[in-house]
């Protein structure tokens, strides 16, 4: 169980380098772009969490009234790789189709 848990801090702390390069180097490209390259990323990723959630809860009613278990809820760092994965695709795509 340790290495996965390793492997999960090695990639969440790769995506959160990636991010931060990405963002860095944004400024280059123009105010305007810049902006609009961001807002793509962060709507994209806003719609995706949101659909995860919205499975979880649905799980979590399913389980609670059709079976004899209870829901155990979800963990928040595979959450939180999840999304910064997510974002750092999101991301990369909208940099390239929108940065020139």
């Amino acid at each position: 169980m340790n290495w996965i848990v390793a492997l999960s801090l090695i990639i969440f702390a790769i995506c959160t380098l990636l991010i931060v390069t990405n963002l860095v180097s944004l400024p280059k490209l123009g105010d305007e772009r810049a902006i609009y390259i961001k807002m793509r990323a962060q709507s994209y990723t806003f719609v995706v969490v949101i659909g995860i959630l919205l499975l979880e809860i649905i799980e979590s009613i399913y389980v609670t009234t059709w079976t004899n278990s209870h829901y155990k809820g979800m963990k928040p760092f595979s959450l939180l790789v999840t999304i910064s994965v997510i974002y750092l695709i999101s991301l990369l795509l909208s940099k390239r189709k929108y940065g020139g």
